[in-house]
């Protein structure tokens, strides 16, 4: 199995970190506890860690702040990838932020908290089924960005295939953020795209999510029996399915406990048989 892959300037290991669940219930306000939190970011690097996905409105604000005060000054070989496009409310709700000046403002807003010049990659997080700000006005910003030296790479999150093909004839696309799981495979045209195309891509909900109506990779009988036999977790082998679905595909588990990010991390030691992955395709 390929370990490495690149994202923009830098190359990564396969499996990252995703800080969406550092902030408190709902991705918002501060953690549960802060100790713990910076404990978790400081383990994901010891254990070798140098992809971290974050976001402004992970708190907000919370998520990079506690990202900076654990490991400012950051590792050279660290990638720092956030996203842009939304906003939370007073009360916790996610709220859009699409137009240009927004993206831009919120890029310049995750520079000034995590105490960074550049970040490897800003996701420009589309709204589903909202088109009400031309994509290629918010590719044609987030390029000056780059100009600019305020990113390396320009990702996309939440699109459709034809939204990557415009995107593509613009400008180079770093990643592509996109919802996939081996329970909810939508997707797999824009993975087979990124694929040829040599663009990294990065998974959300790859367990299934906590929000209403996305099922749990965890809860599966068939992923648990298979676990069970291979003497691993059920979020063990839904992460390996994943990374053996294609070399481009990069993880970004998120957890704040340190027992789960070890547990995550040793998925890149875990090879599923070809009979294993046979009988998971049942869930197809």
């Amino acid at each position: 199995m390929t370990r490495n892959y690149k994202l923009a300037t830098k190359t990564v290991r396969r499996i990252g970190y995703g800080a969406m669940q550092l902030p408190g219930q709902g991705v918002f306000g501060p953690p549960k506890d802060r100790d713990e939190a910076l404990k978790v970011l400081r383990h994901a690097l010891e254990l070798g860690v140098n992809h971290i996905d974050t976001a402004q409105f992970y708190g907000p604000n919370v998520s990079n702040e506690l990202i900076r005060d654990a490991l400012y000054p950051y590792p050279e070989d660290l990638a720092i990838v956030s996203k842009v496009g939304a906003r939370r409310n007073a009360n916790g709700g996610w709220i859009p932020a699409q137009s240009p000046a927004e993206l831009r403002f919120d890029v310049e807003e995750n520079l000034r908290t995590l105490q960074i010049d550049q970040l490897t990659v800003v996701n420009l997080r589309r709204r589903e089924d909202d088109n009400s700000v031309p994509i290629e006005e918010q590719i044609a910003e987030m390029m000056k960005l780059r100009e600019e030296g305020k990113i390396a790479g320009i990702g996309l999150s939440t699109v459709s295939a034809g939204q990557l093909a415009t995107a593509l004839e613009m400008t180079d696309v770093a990643c592509v953020q996109n919802p996939f799981s081996i329970l909810d495979r939508k997707d797999i045209e824009v993975l087979k795209i990124c694929q040829e195309v040599g663009i990294a891509y990065v998974p959300y909900f790859p367990l299934g999510s906590a929000f209403p109506n996305i099922p749990k990779v965890v809860e599966q009988p068939i992923i648990q029996g298979v676990a069970a036999r291979l003497g691993i977790s059920p979020a063990q082998v839904g992460l390996s399915w994943l990374l053996a679905q294609a070399d481009n595909i990069l993880l970004i588990p998120g957890t704040s406990s340190l027992k789960h990010l070890e547990e995550n991390l040793a998925v890149e030691n875990i090879e599923l048989s070809p009979e294993d992955l046979t009988a998971l395709d049942q869930l197809s």
